[in-house]
């Protein structure tokens, strides 16, 4: 390990008489050159980016010119030079390094300003091996190391927004503070190793490497939080440089900002309620702590809210709304009746933004897109030490899926109904019991220690909800009943068929299937085995 060398002290003010200036977004880069340039800063600079600022008449020399060397190689070599990088690790009081760019020609170089080439952006696009591969950025990471390393004496810009943040503290006294550069540099680095990661990541995947040696993880600080689950809990909220459809991409219409417990459950709502076809038919999900407290299907937004509200109103007070079409009018007058925390769309009508506006605290989202529940990708859960990374659950059944191992044979109205509500259970937390009909919730037991209790809780709410619709009878009723991980003992199911439930569908495989089995055809229920278990922990 090389030993700390004995450098004076960083100076606090440092001034900018050279900048280097790279960049593939050029956003900004001709009024941030002008205002460089207007306070006599020097610029250097490459290929299309020193292109444009010369183009906007203003001086600026190529990095060859420093150099005494060309780009070549197809523009991968350009900045990789003594010059260059002496330029920027030179630490200017340090007598040794003075003396060694005083003999070699070399420069100072004051702030540099370099985005990477966009690989994450190829890749999110589609771009075969080739195009990703190059634009995998070496000179850009490279500058940006060196720079943010000699913090002491330059400034290091990998966005606009840092660049704009150097500009004011030069028009303010025409140098940067130490403070600033450090800021910078931590900046800096978090950049190059999230662009790593990106690289990393996608390079294991077209080899097929489900578990790589090293896996690392970045994001983009999207919102500081006001707390975590709790008000004595710090939290934040990051976003993938290319991100999944969904709360991510979200546009907050209005409302207040978005509380930690927010964005979980916001995410737990679309998610659910994309795994239905907006073509089909509208659905509306309404989540409360992460769990759906009712679900539904209908000809439009409206009948589906409804439907959903029936499952469970008390629960839905205070929960999260997801509708999986275009939000109108018509759903919103109805949303609004309640006290609602969240609504998410991928889009609205401006007649049901408007109604919305009168419920200042209700935070409305639109995501401009649903989230494809077949796309594969990757879910992580950190541990003690370390973290746990599965694939998303892309599992999704058909009526050929199902194996009917009951005497009695399941009605076309059954077969949907199972799949509707081992759908719904896919999203329901552990333990968890569903019963559906007609593309409604029932009732929805979740999160209970045994499968039994989850369904009891699942029956009771079925029962009260039909209560408070003033019905005769138990929403539970000929409805089909979902367990989203096999009935280990008979109990549970027979509790759900004394709910009402005359069809039962699960994945089987425990070793008291049989017994299971001869419990339901007593009770002349059907029951279809999946042979898919959907664990929502």
């Amino acid at each position: 390990m090389p030993a700390a060398p004995d450098f004076p002290p960083a100076p606090d003010r440092v001034p900018v008489r050279r900048a280097l200036i790279s960049v593939s977004d050029k956003t900004g880069l001709v009024e941030a050159a002008r205002a460089l340039a207007e306070g006599g800063v020097e610029l250097v600079s490459t290929g299309g980016t020193r292109a444009a600022i010369a183009a906007a008449g203003l001086a600026v020399k190529d990095v060859s010119d420093l150099t005494g060397f060309p780009e070549m190689m197809d523009g991968r070599v350009k900045t990789l030079h003594p010059v260059v990088h002496g330029g920027l690790l030179g630490v200017r009081d340090a007598p040794a390094h003075a003396a060694a760019m005083a003999e070699h020609g070399i420069g100072g170089i004051d702030l540099v300003y370099v985005n990477l080439y966009p690989f994450e952006k190829t890749v999110a696009a589609g771009g075969d091996f080739a195009s990703a591969i190059e634009n995998i950025d070496i000179g850009g990471p490279a500058m940006i190391r060196s720079a943010a390393k000699n913090h002491g004496y330059v400034a290091v810009c990998t966005e606009v927004e840092d660049l704009q943040a150097v500009l004011a503290e030069l028009a303010a006294g025409g140098t940067t503070s130490l403070a600033l550069r450090k800021t910078l540099a931590a900046r800096a680095y978090a950049r190059t190793a999230a662009y790593d990661a990106a690289i990393s990541t996608w390079f294991a995947s077209q080899l097929g490497e489900a578990a790589p040696k090293r896996r690392s993880l970045s994001g983009r600080l999207a919102q500081t939080l006001r707390y975590g689950e709790n008000p004595h809990q710090a939290a934040a909220f990051y976003v993938e440089e290319a991100p999944r459809t969904g709360v991510a991409t979200a546009r907050q219409v209005q409302g207040k900002a978005l509380s930690y417990n927010n964005i979980a459950d916001t995410d737990a709502a679309i998610e659910l309620v994309a795994e239905f076809d907006p073509q089909a038919s509208a659905a509306v999900a309404i989540i409360k702590h992460a769990n759906p407290c009712g679900v539904a299907l209908g000809a439009d937004l409206k009948t589906a809210y409804a439907r959903a509200l029936q499952c469970d109103p008390v629960s839905a007070f205070g929960g999260i709304v997801a509708v999986n079409r275009r939000l109108d009018a018509a759903a919103a007058r109805e949303i609004i009746k309640i006290f609602t925390e969240v609504v998410v769309a991928p889009e609205a009508d401006e007649d049901a933004i408007a109604l919305f506006a009168k419920k200042k605290d209700l935070r409305l989202l639109l995501t401009g897109g649903m989230p494809d529940p077949l796309a594969p990708g990757d879910l992580f859960k950190q541990v003690a030490g370390g973290f746990l990374v599965q694939g998303r659950d892309t599992s999704r059944l058909t009526a050929a899926d199902l194996k009917i191992v009951t005497r009695r044979q399941p009605t076309p109205q059954e077969v949907q109904d199972m799949l509707f509500a081992f759908t719904v259970a896919k999203h329901v937390k552990s333990n968890a019991i569903v019963f559906a009909r007609d593309g409604q919730t029932a009732g929805i037991g979740a999160g209970q220690m045994n499968r039994r209790d989850s369904a009891r809780i699942a029956a009771l709410r079925a029962g009260e909800a039909a209560e408070q619709a003033g019905l005769p009878e138990s929403l539970a009723k000929g409805s089909a009943c979902a367990s989203e991980a096999f009935f280990p003992f008979a109990d549970g199911l027979i509790q759900a068929a004394d709910a009402g439930a005359t069809a039962i569908i699960q994945p089987g495989g425990s070793i008291r299937d049989e017994e299971v089995i001869a419990a339901a055809d007593a009770a002349g229920v059907t029951m279809a085995f999946t042979g898919v278990r959907v664990f929502r922990h």
